[in-house]
């Protein structure tokens, strides 16, 4: 069953265009990214799909059904957040998620201790939430989404504020919820924190889709990624990549090489420095191949690679 076909979406505020002409199509237990810098229009999109924003034009339909803001029913078994889930500072947790419970019908209250559960927060439903990280709250809006059992869950930076644990926890539950049938769309400006998640994906620059389809139809299109590289002979190292196809190095103001590599011609490089008598002291990778594929597609340029090179130099800044 198809859980989003949304159809020619537009909407303007004022003379700005923030969607245009956006189509979507989200499957049952698919996990969909939807990518794409700030202000390239994935919040207003979400937006509309809640139906907190009418479309200017184009056409939305939820399970197979047309899509009417007006009728409360039309996002039955639809839950999720947009931008930063509030909640009630001075309640605790628990109770926050009780008041919700009670806007809808049926046994939500029932699962208040099994999404505490679910989303890590067990043991701190009793705190009161303005002692809450901002992760914890990240947490607690995914738990307040599960309280309706949703078919679908539109999350926007899900990931926002989360330490690595809980990045490995949150792409666990989501691949979970995925396995038992729910469709999810996760919205991101990190395609790093959700590469590793998703079924497919959607690109949007501008208001516009730039690029739609498979995570499998994305790697194989996916540019080279980049690695910083230092080794006994850097001098050598440069030369030796210009008889590489596939590869390509700049010599850094810090005095280290970052590397650009097509998938499969970083192995053979790599034997040649050893070959060559040129030690490899640190091979890292900076930017994966789908991260250069967002820039090359979100950014201004031609092709992406002055963001990919600066993303690389500021990564490598801080490692």
């Amino acid at each position: 069953m198809t859980a989003v076909r949304a159809s020619g979406l537009v909407k303007r505020f004022e003379t700005t265009c923030a969607v245009d002409g956006v189509d979507l199509v989200i499957d049952e237990g698919e996990v969909r990214g939807l990518l794409g810098p700030n202000g390239a229009g994935k919040t207003t999109l979400l937006r509309m799909l809640f139906g907190l924003v009418a479309p200017d034009s184009g056409t939305i339909e939820l399970f197979g059904r047309a899509f009417d803001p007006a009728d409360s029913k039309s996002l039955a078994g639809v839950a999720g957040f947009v931008e930063v889930p509030s909640f009630y500072p001075y309640l605790t947790g628990q109770a926050n998620l009780e008041l919700l419970a009670k806007l809808d019908d049926g046994d939500a209250n029932s699962r208040i201790d099994a999404v505490l559960d679910r989303v890590g927060l067990a043991g701190r439903g009793g705190d009161r939430v303005s002692g809450y990280s901002t992760g914890m709250r990240q947490r607690l809006g995914i738990a307040a989404a599960l309280l309706r059992a949703p078919q679908l869950l539109l999350l926007d930076e899900p990931t926002a504020g989360l330490d690595p644990a809980g990045l490995r926890e949150t792409a666990a539950l989501v691949r979970q919820l995925s396995a038992e049938g729910t469709a999810i769309l996760l919205s991101s400006h990190q395609i790093g924190e959700v590469e590793g998640i998703c079924d497919g994906f959607t690109f949007m620059r501008h208001g516009r889709v730039v690029w739609d389809g498979t995570a499998e139809q994305l790697r194989g299109q996916a540019p080279a990624g980049a690695y910083a590289l230092s080794t006994s002979d850097d001098a050598h190292a440069l030369a030796l990549a210009a008889g590489h196809a596939g590869v390509s190095i700049i010599d850094g103001p810090d005095g280290r090489l970052t590397i650009t590599a097509l998938e499969g011609a970083l192995d053979p490089y790599v034997v040649a420095l050893g070959k060559e008598g040129v030690a490899v002291r640190r091979l890292e990778l900076l930017v994966s191949p789908l991260e250069a594929m967002f820039f090359a597609l979100t950014s201004d340029s031609a092709d992406g690679t002055d963001e990919t090179y600066a993303l690389a130099g500021s990564t490598r800044a801080h490692t």
